[in-house]
């Protein structure tokens, strides 16, 4: 099979959808690898290394999608990308496609076959092609809240982890996924004050083992969410429904009572977001301000570290790449963890979560895939 990677085009994100070692392990089976020129140098790999891997260089994302039956990527593809797909397609990426009724209409028309990463599960019940980029969210999320509490970014002045005689910030995570594991990693390193709330009882055992009580865990219930986010200095959005829009757990009320210049990161904004006051934001303007909360809401975090999640991602999809390569579609009968992974086909939006948060009737996958 010929599988083509054009250059990313979305705002800011400098990923890339196949690295060079990726490619050779493909050309070493047998499939061509169509590579547009320039969509590695943001990650650092130049297309030279590309060729070395055995890739072909196209000059134009035309040339990629004209002459590629399988398109590999790292964001949903804007208006210019799901234009040039057909019916004859495979595209496999991210596609979050819940909160963005125009991308999944412009795939539906397409006639495209759309498997989106977040979706393809694992015989555990995990996410394995989300978990890489939600360990690299996480952890940015607190480096980004660190950042933004300084007074020149708007925030209250504070610096997270404090020092001898003045206390350290308090951080309230909202989640104890992949991003809430790592987020209160990165924030316990910094010596922040962490409580992670979530509405399972086993996974916050399991927080609460990991990080030998060093980390405050609650069950999320009503009050409990509303006191922490009220008393937080930072508050990281971190909960996830795979497929469907996230819940919202901040509201605009909580805002005036929270402290002045205290900041919100909003992980889940690819998902449309978890607190009701979020939108999208970019790298060159990655926060705004309502009723002195900072929000960050970039939609793409790990493209800030685009060497570091271009390799960790092209480790998780690499497995589910050669799958695809070598069956085509026909490798949804023999992996249902993949096929899960199955959203758009043939005009219609397959995941059941992700047609009811379009009000669309999904069409049965499992039915012609499974």
């Amino acid at each position: 099979m010929r599988i083509g990677v054009p250059r990313e085009i979305k705002s800011d994100e400098h990923r890339v959808g196949l690295v060079p070692a990726a490619v050779r392990e493909l050309t070493a089976q047998g499939h061509e690898v169509l590579i547009q020129a320039g969509a590695g140098a943001g990650s650092g790999f130049s297309d030279a290394a590309y060729l070395e891997a055995g890739a072909a260089l196209a000059a134009d994302a035309a040339a990629v999608f004209g002459g590629a039956d399988l398109i590999v990527k790292v964001k949903e593809p804007q208006e210019p990308e799901w234009e040039q797909l057909t019916a004859r397609h495979i595209l496999f990426t991210y596609l979050h496609l819940a909160p963005d009724p125009a991308q999944a209409e412009g795939l539906a028309k397409s006639g495209c076959a759309a498997i989106a990463y977040e979706t393809v599960t694992d015989p555990s019940g995990g996410l394995p092609l989300l978990a890489p980029m939600s360990e690299i969210a996480g952890r940015l999320s607190i480096l980004a809240a660190a950042q933004h509490l300084q007074k020149h970014n708007g925030g209250m002045g504070l610096l997270l982890p404090g020092v001898a005689g003045s206390p350290p910030g308090r951080v309230a995570i909202l989640g104890g996924g992949m991003v809430g594991a790592n987020a209160a990693r990165m924030a316990l390193g910094l010596g922040a004050q962490v409580t992670i709330l979530d509405r399972s009882i086993p996974r916050l055992r399991v927080l609460d083992d990991l990080f030998e009580g060093r980390a405050r865990t609650r069950y999320a219930n009503l009050d409990a969410v509303e006191s922490e986010i009220l008393a937080a200095d930072v508050v990281i959005g971190a909960v996830l429904a795979p497929g469907a829009a996230a819940p919202r757990l901040l509201r605009r009320e909580h805002l005036a009572r929270m402290t002045p210049g205290s900041v919100i990161v909003d992980v889940a904004i690819d998902q449309g977001g978890c607190f009701e006051t979020s939108r999208p934001t970019t790298h060159h303007e990655p926060t705004f301000v309502i009723d002195g909360v900072v929000h960050y809401c970039v939609a793409n975090m790990p493209g800030a570290v685009p060497r570091t999640a271009s390799e960790a991602l092209g480790n998780a999809t690499l497995p589910y790449v050669l799958k695809l390569a070598d069956q085509g579609l026909e490798a949804l009968r023999a992996d249902r963890h993949l096929a899960r992974g199955l959203n758009v086909l043939a005009g219609d939006i397959t995941h059941p979560a992700v047609a009811t948060a379009l009000g669309r009737p999904p069409a049965d996958p499992y039915a012609a895939w499974v």
